[in-house]
C-alpha cells in the first residue's frame, strides 16, 4: 500500500504542478483549515502557517486602529466559511477569484513577522520586511500611529525627543523645549508633533525619503545633527539614547511562534 500510494503521490504532485488554478485553491484550503478550524487534517497538503504573538507589554497595540481592522476582517471571513471543515473545499470552489484572493491575502498577512528582538537575530528577514513595506506602500502615520507620551516620548531619552522635534518642526522648536524636564518635554513634544506625520526610525520604511529640512520651522538651517541635540539633553541632566543603546542580538535564539486557530 505504501509503495502504490507513493506512486500516486508523485503522480498527484506532477498533475497539480500543471494546474496553477487548482494549486492555488488547494493551498488556500489548507491554510484556511489551519487558521479558522481546530484541526487541519482535512487536507493532503503539508502546508502550515506560523503567526508570532506580541508582548503584553506593547502599550496600546490591541486598541490600535490596525488591530481593530484585523479583528473585524478576521471575523468577517469567519462568518462566511462553512461550519464544518469537510464542506470547505466546495465552498471555496464556489467563490470567485477576487473572493479567494481576499481570503488568501488575509491568511498570508497573519504570518508576517517584522519584529526586531534582541534574542532573535534575523537581519535578512527584516530586510525583506522593508521590501514588502515598499511593495504595499506602508505608511504607519496613515495607519493611525501617533507619537505620544505613552507610545514614544515618555519612553526615550531627552536627546531622542529633541531629535524628533528638530526633524518634524525645526531647530528653533527644539530649542524652545530643551530646558524642560523630561516629563514636560515629552508632553510638549506630543503636542508639537500631533499632526505632523513624524515617525521614529523603526516605523519608517527603509528607502523612504528623509524629513525635508525645507518643510520645518528652522530659518534656513538644516535639521540639527543628533550629536548637538544629544549635548542639549545631557546638559539637562540626562544622557541621550544613541543607536548603540539598542540591545545586541543573539544569533542562537530560536524564533517563538504559534499556529493561529479560530476559537
Amino acid at each position: 500500500m505504501s509503495e502504490l500510494t507513493a506512486h500516486r503521490t508523485l503522480g498527484l504532485r506532477n498533475a497539480l504542478a500543471q494546474r496553477p488554478d487548482i494549486a492555488f485553491v488547494a493551498a488556500l484550503h489548507a491554510l484556511t483549515l489551519t487558521v479558522f478550524y481546530h484541526y487541519g487534517a482535512d487536507t493532503c497538503l503539508e502546508l502550515s502557517l506560523k503567526s508570532i504573538g506580541f508582548s503584553a507589554q506593547t502599550q496600546g497595540l490591541n486598541d490600535s486602529a490596525v488591530a481593530e481592522a484585523a479583528r473585524a476582517r478576521h471575523e468577517a471571513w469567519a462568518k462566511r466559511l462553512p461550519k464544518e471543515p469537510a464542506d470547505l473545499w466546495e465552498a471555496l470552489q464556489a467563490w470567485d477569484g477576487q473572493e479567494q484572493a481576499g481570503l488568501f491575502a488575509h491568511i498570508v498577512s497573519l504570518s508576517v513577522n517584522a519584529l526586531s528582538e534582541p534574542w532573535n537575530r534575523r537581519p535578512r528577514a527584516l530586510v525583506h520586511a522593508d521590501v514588502l513595506a515598499r511593495a504595499v506602500a506602508l505608511d504607519m502615520a496613515a495607519a493611525g500611529w501617533r507619537p505620544t507620551v505613552d507610545s514614544y516620548f515618555g519612553r526615550v531619552s531627552k536627546g531622542r525627543i529633541l531629535k524628533a522635534v528638530t526633524e518634524a518642526k525645526g531647530e528653533r522648536a527644539a530649542d524652545r523645549i530643551a530646558h524642560l524636564k523630561k516629563g514636560h518635554m515629552a508632553a510638549e513634544a506630543e503636542t508639537l508633533l500631533s499632526d505632523t506625520g513624524w515617525l521614529p526610525e523603526p516605523l519608517r520604511t527603509q528607502g523612504d525619503a528623509e524629513p525635508d529640512a525645507h518643510d520645518v520651522e528652522s530659518a534656513g538651517n538644516p535639521a540639527e545633527p543628533e550629536t548637538t541635540v544629544e549635548k542639549k539633553a545631557t546638559a539637562g541632566g540626562e544622557t541621550a539614547m544613541g543607536t548603540n543603546d539598542v540591545p545586541g542580538e543573539n544569533a542562537d535564539a530560536e524564533e517563538a511562534s504559534h499556529v493561529v486557530a479560530a476559537e
